[in-house]
């Protein structure tokens, strides 16, 4: 599952918030990836705030990512709240691009 895993967050380092020009994955916006026997992805998320212009859509776009991944059975996007997302979640990548270092 270690290969399918890593093909899902290389599928979801496609997924950007409209705007911040760093993808969600190295955003720290992806929280958890849960892959099941059958295949099936639970991918817990969060967005940088509950007011997110995109939190209709940005789900459902981490979602359809994950489902063109080869070998993906099925997907569950939950968007969850706690922990409370923060710049400490971003990666040294993503805070260089935002010359937050």
């Amino acid at each position: 599952m270690t290969e399918l895993r890593d093909k899902i967050i290389e599928a979801l380092h496609s997924v950007y918030d409209p705007e911040i020009p760093v993808d969600i994955y190295e955003l720290g916006l992806i929280y958890q990836i849960d892959i099941n026997e059958e295949r099936h992805v639970d991918i817990k998320m969060t967005l940088t705030s509950p007011h997110c212009p995109v939190a209709g859509t940005l789900p459902g776009d981490v979602e359809q990512a994950a489902r063109r991944v080869p070998g993906v059975a099925s997907v569950v996007v939950e968007l969850v709240w706690d922990p409370p997302w923060g710049p400490d979640r971003m990666s040294e990548a993503a805070k260089l691009e935002l010359n937050m270092l």
